[in-house]
């Protein structure tokens, strides 16, 4: 499955400090703050890591549906349609993964 290349063009522009890398994961494209995924692109959604709080309050935001892989939901992860990610709402975004991906421990 192709990724959005806008989309990842988009995330390279704003995670530039030399802590994020990016890899091709599971035919999309995920970046990693401190060895630990931090947000992604699959098709043309981003792909956000959150806590468990914050993955449940993310569920009532427009645009947003849980992250399912092999027929199951992945805990702590959520999709944002394409269309629901001006560059305000991309940025808030970023942000609050960044923040949860801060409090994990390095790999």
């Amino acid at each position: 499955m192709a990724y959005d290349e806008t989309l990842a063009q988009r995330l390279r522009e704003r995670l530039t400090d030399p802590a994020v890398t990016e890899r091709k994961m599971f035919g999309g494209l995920a970046f990693f703050t401190n060895g630990n995924m931090t947000v992604g692109v699959h098709a043309d959604e981003l792909i956000v890591r959150l806590g468990p709080e914050e993955v449940a309050a993310s569920l009532t935001r427009p645009g947003v549906r849980p992250f399912e892989g092999n027929g199951r939901t992945m805990r702590g992860w959520i999709l944002v349609a394409g269309d629901h990610l001006d560059d305000p709402e991309l940025d808030r975004w970023l942000a609050e993964a960044h923040d949860h991906v801060m409090g994990l421990p390095p790999k």
